[in-house]
């Protein structure tokens, strides 16, 4: 018996090394491939979606381009993998994808069950409701009776349900493999409410024939703080997209641009000098070069600048920076310092 467990023993710490080893070699594999897979949404624009040319943009296609400018000094090399909300996880940790930046909401059982981490989080948002004008409503607590349409194998139907129970109110479900399908149906009539995020309900409205003739409701029913995922196990891979994010938010608050980051490797200050390269050894310490944060800048510009590009009051969707708005102006994205 105690032979049977040593060997038993040896097995799962051989197979647990080799899983960490193969874990391990993430960058390896994207270095040997030439190109950074992202698993990505291709119906939410200003978050990730292509044009009719099939040419990528949003807020999630920013963070992945920022990752391949990071390894290769080039945003473009980089391969988008449209990806539904069922098949997302599965598509990151059979290794179909290197990592998902595909509006996915951060939370406990998807950290500690599916093998997934979250290195960071781009967007905070929360799930709220979209109807007609027509309808005069002022309040989710007024959708009593109403059919909502909604997307399967999310934590939006999650939350949907925990809303009306909470609130002692009845509805409707009208479920749908994803949140393309739910806008068709909403739209044709089928529900005479949509929920989903709010970042996605402003893009789903942008997409409606007549976008004036639709509201969302001012209630914000949960957290939903969304952000990329990558394998368990693989610290490094982990660490280069996290602080692949860092940098554009430092960026943004130490007021390093993509217009300016060239001149900007000539300050004094120590904060900037450690970001660019230009002091210490930070981006070798990731497996990267020291100039790995001046490459994010140059080629996809910092946080702000994305934001404002993919989503903010100067793109279509027109949405407040509120939450998203730096530490420093009353928000909740905080860069880690490079120190």
């Amino acid at each position: 018996m105690i032979n049977a467990l040593a060997l038993i023993a040896v097995g799962l710490t051989a197979s647990l090394l080799a899983t960490a080893a193969s874990a391990q070699a993430t960058l390896n594999s994207v270095k040997q491939k030439g190109v950074l897979t992202c698993g990505s949404n291709r119906g939410a624009p200003g978050f990730g979606a292509p044009d009719a040319q099939g040419n990528w943009s949003g807020l999630d296609v920013d963070l992945c381009r920022a990752i391949a400018a990071a390894i290769f000094d080039d945003p473009a090399k980089v391969q988008f993998v449209p990806l539904s909300a069922q098949d997302r996880f599965t598509a990151l940790t059979s290794g179909q994808v290197d990592v998902l930046a595909r509006n996915s909401t951060v939370t406990m059982s998807r950290d500690t069950q599916l093998g997934l981490e979250f290195p960071a989080i781009n967007y905070f948002d929360g799930q709220g409701f979209m109807v007609r004008k027509t309808l005069g409503l002022a309040s989710a607590k007024e959708l009593n009776g109403k059919s909502v349409c909604t997307d399967q194998g999310t934590t939006t139907e999650l939350n949907l349900a925990d809303y009306f129970r909470a609130n002692n109110l009845t509805y409707q479900p009208v479920s749908f493999a994803n949140a393309t399908e739910a806008k068709k149906a909403y739209e044709a009539g089928r529900c005479e409410a949509m929920t989903t995020d709010v970042s996605g309900l402003y893009a789903a409205r942008l997409t409606l024939p007549n976008p004036d003739d639709h509201v969302i409701l001012p209630d914000v029913i949960s957290k939903e703080p969304l952000g990329p995922a990558v394998r368990q196990g693989d610290n490094q891979w982990a660490d280069i997209v996290r602080w692949t994010f860092n940098a554009m938010l430092d960026a943004e608050e130490l007021g390093v641009t993509k217009a300016n980051v060239e001149q900007m490797k000539a300050s004094e200050n120590p904060e900037i000098k450690r970001l660019l390269g230009t002091e210490g050894r930070f981006g070798e310490a990731i497996g990267l070069s020291n100039d790995w944060a001046v490459r994010i800048i140059r080629h996809v510009g910092n946080y702000g600048e994305s934001f404002e590009r993919n989503v903010g009051e100067g793109s279509p969707l027109k949405i407040k920076r509120g939450q998203n708005a730096l530490w420093t102006k009353g928000g909740l994205q905080y860069g880690i310092p490079v120190r």
